[in-house]
């Protein structure tokens, strides 16, 4: 195979976010000097503090530049206090989203140690499934619309079309067969008719994919028994809200956002963080868990199309887990004492380990 160095567009952002992705980036090329691949890292400004600084939370050079790169590496985007006229907090990550057209929110959680799930009875590796959640529609299409002020009155529109349902669907499809050959719809679409249509479109792209099981759940339903018998799934595919619940929801089970990475996949474009925010509470405190971020870098090592980089991520999947096996290396949100570079030197070490 040719050489290659791969060029990865860095948006730190916000809060905690450069003190993860710094950690992330330090995996990223060790795993690679490891499998011989090699990569280019051109980091960015964006979030709320390049709000605060220029008035655009992504400039469009920044933009333009993430967009040619072979991918993007997210730490976290937003601050509470910052916030646009209309209310809401600044999220460039969606901007993101909807311009490369990044439909599939893939969200893995898995159980690294017994010692952090607040189910009884679970051990490591016993929770595992992976939440595909549509990025592009839902709840979220109306989210830039105008509200007047002194309105009496704002309603946000549940949009769900065929053409985004139906590439949402073969997404989840594709990666359960890579899987355990499972995949669980959850809707509403005893209530809302958008979810019965939602629904339809999955009935019919299941026709295609004989080989794997399905199982329907309303929204409810899924909270429960994502709870009580959370080995019971394998992919999960909803809608843009629901999946946003619902990948909390995950992370709590198997120790919280620290530990739940996240990609945000399209045809073409990329963009790799992880799954909690900026965190500003604890920033700079050097106590962050940076195993999300680990993770995502992982996730985008896969998704990167070099046979080298897929073995790097399983390289770096394996460090991780060895890592947060051992309490000695757990950051403070995992019950443990280790800062931020520690916990990022102790995968480093597993990973030398492996040579």
């Amino acid at each position: 195979m040719a050489d290659r160095t791969f060029r990865i567009a860095s948006l730190p952002g916000d809060g905690i976010g450069p003190e993860v992705v710094r950690e992330g980036l330090r995996v990223l090329h060790a795993a690679g000097r490891m499998h011989g691949a090699g990569f280019e890292v051109r980091e960015h400004a964006a979030g709320a503090a390049e709000y605060l600084r220029g008035g655009d939370p992504m400039p469009e050079a920044v933009f333009e530049d993430a967009a040619a790169c072979d991918a993007i590496l997210l730490g976290a985007m937003g601050l509470p206090e910052v916030r646009v006229p209309g209310g809401t907090e600044i999220a460039p990550q969606l901007d993101l989203r909807d311009r490369l057209e990044l439909y599939a929110g893939v969200r893995p959680l898995y159980l690294y140690n017994a010692q952090h799930t607040p189910l009884k009875g679970r051990g490591a590796g016993s929770i595992d499934f992976v939440i595909v959640r549509e990025n592009t529609e839902g709840l979220f299409s109306t989210r830039k619309q105008k509200v007047e002020e002194g309105a009496q009155q704002v309603g946000d529109t549940m949009l769900v079309t065929r053409a985004a349902s139906e590439r949402l669907f073969r997404a989840a499809f594709e990666l359960a067969r890579r899987r355990r050959k499972h995949v669980t719809l959850v809707d509403k679409a005893n209530v809302l008719p958008s979810m019965a249509f939602f629904r339809r479109v999955f009935d019919e792209t299941a026709e295609r994919y004989a080989d794997v099981e399905t199982r329907r759940l309303y929204v409810d339903a899924a909270s429960l028994l994502l709870v009580r018998r959370p080995e019971d799934f394998d992919v999960v595919v909803t809608e843009n809200m629901f999946g946003d619940i619902l990948s909390d929801l995950g992370a709590a089970l198997v120790g919280g956002r620290g530990v739940a990475p996240s990609g945000d996949i399209g045809e073409k474009h990329a963009v790799f963080q992880p799954s909690h925010g900026s965190a500003p509470d604890i920033a700079g405190r050097g106590i962050a868990n940076p195993a999300a971020t680990i993770l995502s870098v992982a996730m985008m090592l896969e998704w990167l199309p070099d046979e080298r980089c897929r073995a790097a991520a399983e390289s770096v999947r394996g460090a991780v887990r060895r890592a947060l096996a051992n309490d000695s290396a757990a950051t403070p949100d995992l019950g443990g004492k280790a800062t931020t570079e520690e916990m990022g030197a102790a995968v480093l070490r597993e990973l030398e380990a492996m040579r």
